[in-house]
C-alpha cells in the first residue's frame, strides 16, 4: 500500500476522480491494464513474466473484440477454439494463455481494486470471471509434451555430430568464410549436449562461466559449467545451476573452439561465448534453423529437436550407470520425477538391466544353498 493508502492497482490510482473521460472504453481498460501491472510488480514478479501476461491479455482482448467488463465465457471458448484449430497451439501453451486471463479477471473482481464499481459507474456494467474449470484445459499430466519428441539414439547423435563437422570441413575447403559460424555451430550443439542445456541456457553462456572442479583436474579449467539462464519458476528470476563436466572430450571441443576459432570471429570481443556474424550473441531462430538443416540433410527424424540433446543426455547418463539423482542434480529438475519423464532408455538397456537383477538373484539363491 502507497503513502496514500491506496493498494497497487487500485482503479482509483490509475484513473483520476472527478474528471470526464474522453475516450472511457480506451482509458479505463489502459488504467486497468497499468493497474495489474503495479499489483504484480508490488508481488515482485519478473517484468518478463509481466509483458508476456500482458500480451496474452491484450491478444485475447482483439480476439473478442470486446472490452473486459464486456467478456463472457463464449469469448474464452471461441479464442480457445481458435488458439488450437489455426493457430496450433499445444497444450501447455493454451493452458497458460487461458491462465493469463482467469488472473486478469481476478484482478478486476477483487473489491479491494474497486474496478468493478468504476465499471458500473462509466458502463453500467461490471468485469465477471470468464475463466472456469469448465471451459479451461486443465494439467492432467505431468508429460503434456508432444508423445513424438524423444532423445537421440547414440548412433543417431553419432550421425549428427559428423554432419556438423563435415559441414566445417566443406564449407572451408571451398575457402568460405563462413566455416567459422559452421564451426560455432558445431562446438555449440556438442556443449549443449555435453551439459544437458536447454536452447536459452546455451545461448547465454560467456566466456567467464567455466570452472575448475577440484575433484576432476584432468578437465583443467573446464571442470564445471555455471548455468545462469536457467528455466525460471512463473514470476522468477532465471535459476541457477552448476553442472559438473562428465565426458573427457568435451573440454577439448571448448578449448579449441576459444583458443582457435572463435577469437576470428567478428564479435570476438564480445564476453559472450557464443558470439554471432551480426550481433554478440546468437539468437535462438539460428540455434533452431541450424539444427533442423543439419538432422535434415544426416537424413534423421524430423521428431528431432534442439531439446532432444538434453534429452539425450539425461538418457545416455542413465544407461551408462550414473546415479539417478547425480543426473537430476545436473540438469536442475526440482523432483526425479521430471528427471524419469526426460528418459527414453533403449530397449537393450532394460535388457540388460533385467539381466543383471536376475543374475544377481540367481547368485544370491545359489550362495545361499551352498551354505544351508
Amino acid at each position: 500500500m502507497g503513502g496514500d493508502g491506496l493498494i497497487p492497482g487500485s482503479a482509483r490510482l490509475h484513473l483520476i476522480d472527478g474528471l470526464p473521460l474522453l475516450r472511457p472504453d480506451e482509458q479505463v481498460f489502459e488504467a486497468m491494464i497499468k493497474g495489474w501491472r503495479n499489483q504484480q510488480l508490488a508481488r515482485n514478479l519478473s517484468l518478463g513474466y509481466i509483458n508476456d501476461q500482458e500480451r496474452t491479455v491484450r491478444a485475447f482482448t482483439r480476439h473478442a473484440d470486446a472490452m473486459p467488463w464486456q467478456w463472457t465465457p463464449q469469448h474464452v471458448d471461441e479464442w480457445s477454439a481458435d488458439l488450437r484449430a489455426v493457430h496450433g497451439c499445444v497444450r501447455s501453451t493454451l493452458r497458460n494463455y487461458q491462465g493469463s486471463v482467469r488472473q486478469f479477471c481476478d484482478f478486476l473482481t477483487n473489491p479491494a481494486y474497486g474496478w468493478s464499481d468504476e465499471c458500473l459507474r462509466h458502463f453500467g456494467t461490471h468485469p465477471v470471471q470468464v475463466v472456469y474449470d469448465w471451459n479451461a484445459a486443465t494439467h492432467a499430466d505431468e508429460a503434456e509434451g508432444e508423445p513424438e519428441r524423444r532423445a537421440f539414439t547414440k548412433p543417431e547423435l553419432e550421425a549428427f555430430f559428423d554432419h556438423a563437422d563435415e559441414e566445417v570441413l566443406r564449407v572451408r575447403g571451398k575457402g568460405r568464410k563462413g566455416w567459422l559460424q559452421a564451426f560455432r555451430d558445431s562446438a555449440l550443439f556438442k556443449v549443449a549436449y555435453a551439459y544437458g542445456l536447454r536452447r536459452n541456457e546455451t545461448r547465454m553462456l560467456d566466456l567467464t562461466d567455466f570452472g575448475r572442479n577440484p575433484e576432476g583436474r584432468e578437465f583443467g579449467g573446464y571442470g564445471t559449467l555455471l548455468v545462469r539462464y536457467g528455466k525460471a519458476k512463473k514470476g522468477s528470476p532465471p535459476k541457477r545451476r552448476s553442472v559438473l563436466t562428465v565426458w573427457h572430450w568435451t573440454p577439448g571441443t571448448i578449448e579449441e573452439w576459444i583458443s582457435e576459432v572463435r577469437p576470428g570471429m567478428r564479435h570476438s570481443t564480445s564476453r559472450a561465448l557464443w558470439p554471432s556474424e551480426r550481433g554478440p550473441r546468437i539468437g535462438l531462430q539460428r540455434l533452431d534453423s541450424r539444427f533442423a538443416a543439419y538432422r535434415d540433410a544426416a537424413g534423421l527424424d524430423p521428431a528431432l529437436e534442439f531439446h532432444s540433446l538434453r534429452r539425450s543426455y539425461i538418457t545416455h547418463l542413465i544407461e551408462d550407470g550414473h546415479d539417478p539423482l547425480f543426473v537430476q542434480q545436473q540438469v536442475g529438475h526440482d523432483h526425479a520425477s521430471t528427471t524419469a519423464i526426460y528418459t527414453c532408455v533403449s530397449s537393450d538397456f532394460r535388457t540388460r538391466s533385467l539381466r543383471r537383477v536376475l543374475d544377481a538373484t540367481i547368485e544370491a539363491a545359489l550362495r545361499q544353498g551352498r551354505t544351508s
